[in-house]
């Protein structure tokens, strides 16, 4: 048995952050612009692009900004933002570690039509 989850944060029901986004930060700070985050990740440049401007929108803040060398780089209120949702990810993983062996020794339920022997 396994316990899943998934966090994203949401404000008046709008999605501002979530493992996506996570992820698209992460591949821009890898890859040092947009271009090569959207190939690394599969996605269109303009649907990357889009969920940045939306992020930024939605937060009010900023999430990448252009250097002079023309390399696209995450602001300090992006990295702000990675680590926070990477402490909060291992906070509820850490909580629900210690409570997986709750739910361990819960028996498995009998097969359809008939009795578990």
């Amino acid at each position: 048995m396994e316990i899943k989850f998934k966090i994203w944060l949401e404000k008046d029901g709008h999605a501002l952050f979530g493992e996506g986004r996570d992820r698209l930060l992460k591949a821009i700070d890898e890859c040092h612009g947009l271009y090569g985050a959207a190939k690394q990740l599969k996605m269109s440049y303009r649907a990357a692009w889009g969920k940045i401007k939306l992020t930024e929108e939605r937060i009010g803040k900023r999430v990448v900004e252009v250097g002079e060398d023309k390399k696209m780089r995450l602001t300090e209120d992006a990295r702000k933002l990675l680590a926070e949702f990477e402490k909060l990810e291992k906070d509820v993983d850490a909580f629900i570690e210690a409570r997986r062996s709750l739910f361990t020794e819960l028996k498995d339920p009998p097969p359809e039509g008939g009795e578990k022997k």
